[in-house]
């Protein structure tokens, strides 16, 4: 079931904006034309915000050592990953990824792209779980690329701001 969201106004780029361009990936996966997140969101007051620490991936590879990125995967397998258990978490709360109004993900460089963060791949695995026909919503969203996690191993990290 489908949450009644209809007051939350969710506001995407116009033709004109985004004038930087999109990131790799960002056109591949958009549907319709659009960008596959949005310029921004009003949550009308009434409307409680649930704030969500960041969520990592889970092990994948119980046999690789646990500092490693073959312990968790590569960019899209960390990130689809990470959706898994913010729906998950989601869900503990009472709320799906429909809710979501907001997400900062944090991306290290992957290794095997001479240490570039691979949008690309973070972009399909949330291409999975946000404008898609079972889960139209798409998010504000911010996507930094940073030195390192908690975890050598982790390249994705990725915190939330739903509505309820």
């Amino acid at each position: 079931m489908t949450p009644d969201l209809s007051d939350v106004q969710r506001h995407p780029f116009g033709a004109a904006d985004h004038g930087q361009g999109p990131q790799a990936g960002d056109t591949q996966l958009a549907s319709g034309g659009a960008l596959p997140f949005l310029m921004g969101v009003t949550v009308p007051s009434g409307r409680e915000l649930v704030l969500l620490s960041g969520h990592t991936p889970p092990v994948i590879d119980p046999t690789a050592p646990p500092e490693s990125v073959h312990a968790f995967g590569d960019t899209y397998r960390q990130a689809a990953g990470v959706f898994q258990e913010l729906h998950q978490s989601l869900g503990r709360l009472g709320l799906t990824m429909s809710h979501v109004v907001k997400l900062q993900v944090f991306l290290v460089g992957d290794p095997a792209l001479d240490g570039r963060m691979d949008n690309e791949g973070f972009s399909r695995a949330y291409a999975e779980f946000f404008g898609t026909p079972a889960q139209p919503h798409l998010v504000a969203r911010t996507r930094v690329q940073v030195v390192g996690l908690v975890n050598p191993g982790w390249l994705v990290e990725v915190d939330a701001v739903a509505v309820r």
